[in-house]
């Protein structure tokens, strides 16, 4: 009888500024998509939105969050340049609570180009989940 010990794969270390720069990658993606409602919004809403109150404090609550995504994206670009490259982290379980399967891909070091979401879809165009 032989006994065949089990191998645990190896945990998932990367270099800490890989990880983080697929990070900014994914931040601007966010950046992008939320700048993508306000013309949407504004189509639906015809240019009285513009008119309301209540309508301009969403607006520019969509343009801060474009602002803030970005300026993450940038800070965290800017620290990753100081990072040694020989730092480095296990990502297992921060990944495992990515609940996107595409940004979990994404993060985990899968390719991924593009944005997540698809760009050629024609008005009225929607995916069942």
């Amino acid at each position: 009888m032989s006994f065949t010990p089990i191998i645990e794969p190896p945990s998932p270390v990367e270099a800490l500024s890989d990880v983080l720069m697929r990070i900014v990658s994914e931040l601007h993606d966010v950046a992008y998509l939320i700048e993508r409602i306000e013309p949407q919004l504004i189509e639906l809403g015809g240019s009285e939105i513009l008119n309301s109150p209540d309508s301009m404090k969403v607006m520019q609550g969509i343009d801060l969050a474009v602002q803030k995504s970005r300026g993450l994206a940038e800070f965290i670009d800017t620290i990753t340049g100081e990072i040694p490259q020989n730092w480095s982290i296990d990502v297992a379980t921060a990944l495992s609570l990515v609940k996107l399967a595409e940004m979990q891909k994404a993060l985990g070091g899968g390719t991924r180009h593009g944005h997540s979401q698809p760009l050629s879809k024609a008005a009225g165009d929607f995916d069942f989940f």
